[in-house]
């Protein structure tokens, strides 16, 4: 071994995740703070956590907005990330990631809360419109595109028609629940796995 190949090899061992640019982004949303911490509309936040501890990829950074961490996720490294801007202002901090890391909104995978869905089901698209998610209206803005995978957690569905989305949305995952719930943030975490190695196609089939 050289002495060039023997300073590679110290680099590398050094910094295994630098070694590879940032190719995919994977976002959950909700809302910063505490009170909101078990809301349905912070299930993407609770993904994120998740995921975090199943790849060891610490989500700690104040970057664009928003709390991220950058990590393998096997073969690809991934920015991973909580934005901070409120729900309803969400695209701002996916915009400016997916600008600095020059990432076309194909790689970039969206998980949030849907209330059409029972507690522990799960949906992933390839694009969509906003289905009146203000956090997806606002991402679809600010990237110009539907045009991104996106991993619906159910919450559950409002007890009747007249009630209010607004409390709905903001009110916690009740306990019965929560099982159902976290069983389908797992099958989200490979979902995120399959989508980022390409396989998206086997991670709807598998996990829808």
């Amino acid at each position: 071994m050289s002495i060039f190949d023997l300073f590679d090899k110290i680099a590398k061992d050094k910094d295994p995740v630098g070694v590879k640019p940032v190719t995919w982004i994977v976002a959950g949303l909700g809302n910063p703070g505490k009170e909101y911490m078990l809301n349905r509309h912070n299930a993407g936040f609770m993904a994120v956590d998740y995921l975090s501890q199943k790849f060891g990829i610490a989500v700690r950074s104040a970057k664009f907005h928003a709390i991220v961490g950058d990590g393998m996720i096997g073969e690809n490294r991934v920015l991973i990330m909580k934005p901070q801007t409120m729900m309803n202002n969400s695209g701002i901090s996916i915009r400016d990631a997916a600008e600095f890391y020059k990432i076309p909104s194909s790689n970039i995978i969206i998980i949030y809360d849907d209330v059409n869905f029972d507690a522990g089901k799960l949906r992933i698209k390839r694009k969509g419109s906003d289905g009146g998610h203000n956090g997806i209206k606002s991402i679809i803005y600010h990237l110009n595109t539907d045009v991104f995978p996106r991993i619906k957690l159910g919450v559950g569905q409002k007890p009747h028609p007249d009630y209010d989305l607004a409390a709905w949305v903001l009110s916690d995952i009740p306990e019965p629940d929560r099982k159902e719930f976290f069983r389908a943030v797992e099958k989200c975490a490979e979902a995120v796995k399959l989508i980022t190695e390409g396989n998206t196609e086997k991670a709807m089939q598998e996990c829808n």
